[in-house]
């Protein structure tokens, strides 16, 4: 595995690879407070006949974490990936992306089609489609940025990880709820409160009406104890013209984390692996 740095942009963003000198590609995309650590236990269960790719987004990780909130929009997160994978040289790949990471995949993937073979989605949305619940949520998201960059990310981690959309995670064990929190703890706060300001559920727009219009293979995966965005998924899925919605047994929000097994199995399965 190779842990690298690069300039894109101008944005200093940091990537790894994993069996680097095979053609078929995949690509990973972490959510909130999370970095390319998230991938490494589904990774090790996938075959090394792929290259795997995992990315820090904006403001995570070790990619960079500017102060201008104009660089965390959804639209730049899109333009820098596209430029990376220009830089990198690969026409084309498969796409996993979970959460927040899962609607950055999913606005690349309707920004650059041409690119993708398979769009996998876990526990992930097209965004708000009403504009009162989008106002909503951007008040709420702007709330929590301020409280991230007044408090600091251990108070915001203490509070996120009691939070109900993660309360599965309580059965995992103590070592795993440790990694977990450790990588959340590394951070920073002006990161995770720009990619709220910039790239929130509540500020990006919303895709739902796109969805008809993307022909490319999608895979949408659920936890089964998840039921928000198991009928988050259930509505996607509906308008998406080739879609197969899987729910994961026994797992909440992040199914990679609870069960990256049975995770990487569907991977394996959806991709022919």
């Amino acid at each position: 595995m190779a842990s690298v740095v690069t300039t894109i942009n101008g944005i200093d963003v940091h990537y790894e690879v994993h069996h680097a000198r095979t053609e078929k590609t995949i690509v990973f995309l972490h959510g909130f407070t999370g970095s390319t650590k998230t991938w490494h236990e589904v990774m090790k269960s996938l075959p090394q006949n792929c290259r795997m790719i995992a990315i820090d987004l904006m403001g995570h990780g070790k990619t960079a974490s500017p102060k201008q909130v104009s660089l965390y929009t959804m639209e730049q997160q899109v333009e820098l990936l596209e430029a990376f994978f220009a830089w990198k040289n690969i026409e084309q790949f498969d796409l996993i992306g979970y959460s927040m990471g899962g609607r950055v995949a999913l606005a690349y993937a309707l920004a650059h089609p041409q690119r993708i073979s398979t769009l996998i989605l876990e526990s992930s949305s097209p965004g708000l489609e009403d504009l009162q619940d989008r106002e909503a949520r951007m008040e709420s998201d702007h709330l929590l940025a301020a409280r991230i960059q007044s408090e600091g990310v251990e108070v915001f981690v203490d509070y996120w990880q009691d939070i109900a959309l993660f309360h599965t995670q309580k059965s995992l064990s103590p070592e795993q709820q440790q990694a977990i929190r450790e990588e959340r703890l590394q951070q920073t706060a002006i990161g995770l409160a720009n990619s709220l300001r910039g790239m929130g559920t509540g500020q990006q727009k919303s895709y739902w009406d796109k969805l008809s219009k993307f022909s490319k293979p999608v895979v949408l995966l659920s936890g089964a104890l998840d039921a928000k965005f198991i009928k988050k998924a259930q509505q996607m899925a509906a308008r998406f013209p080739h879609c197969e919605h899987r729910t994961i047994l026994e797992s909440g929000h992040a199914i990679h984390v609870e069960n990256p097994q049975s995770f990487a199995t569907i991977v394996k399965e959806q991709l022919h692996l």
